[in-house]
């Protein structure tokens, strides 16, 4: 068993510019999580996240889809990269690229998400433009641990916001973004705490199982 007081190891998938890893790098430099970044991978060589993980020392990767034959061959050199770096649990922060079956089940109850909705409200793409033509009046954000059903794996806590009389995609989007850099670091170090789990298909928080998820206070 892991010393509790030890550092989280984690390696995080993305494919853009980086903000979501960028505040769990303030969180960690800061001395406010116990996390260590391992390793840095992105499906985009230019992916100004890997500017940001090299800036600070963090080793990256770039694996290109391209470069594989389907998704199997894809899924199993990143599985590969990804064991090099012997990380606790796989942190996806903006990874837009679908994640096979056989990849989830291999590192089952180890692969985290933040998707900007409260799930299971709006699964998938373009969030912000489908609350609005929805006409609802809140949005949010969720972390939940990652399963072979799209966006559909186990809530560990959510952020809401709401949805503004003069709300457009941008505004809401930047309310929603600002509680995602504080909910996911606030995750993350539970799970270095061994607070959270993932356990016979179902979130567990302090070793009972979680009925529904937290929410989260921006203001903690």
């Amino acid at each position: 068993m892991n010393d509790p007081a030890s550092p989280l190891q984690i390696v995080v998938l993305l494919s853009g510019s980086g903000t979501t890893l960028q505040a769990i790098i303030d969180e960690i430099r800061s001395g406010n999580i116990n996390v260590e970044i391992n390793a840095v991978i992105s499906d985009q060589p230019d992916a100004t996240g890997l500017t940001r993980a090299e800036n600070v020392g963090i080793q990256t990767c770039a694996l290109l889809p391209r470069d594989y034959p389907d998704r199997q061959g894809f899924d199993h050199a990143l599985a590969s990269c990804i064991d090099r770096y012997k990380p606790q649990y796989i942190v996806l922060a903006g990874y837009m690229r679908i994640l096979g079956k056989s990849f989830v089940e291999r590192f089952a109850g180890k692969i985290l998400n933040i998707h900007p909705s409260l799930l299971p409200r709006f699964r998938g793409l373009d969030t912000y433009a489908r609350v609005l033509e929805a006409g609802d009046a809140e949005h949010g954000t969720s972390v939940h641990f990652v399963t072979a059903e799209l966006d559909g794996g186990p809530l560990i806590m959510q952020a809401r916001v709401k949805v503004l009389d003069g709300d457009d995609e941008e505004s809401l989007s930047a309310r929603v973004k600002e509680r995602e850099r504080k909910m996911y670091p606030a995750v993350l170090n539970m799970l270095a705490a061994k607070r959270i789990e993932m356990k016979d298909g179902q979130a567990w928080l302090d070793d009972k199982p979680l009925e529904k998820p937290m929410e989260f206070d921006l203001s903690r």
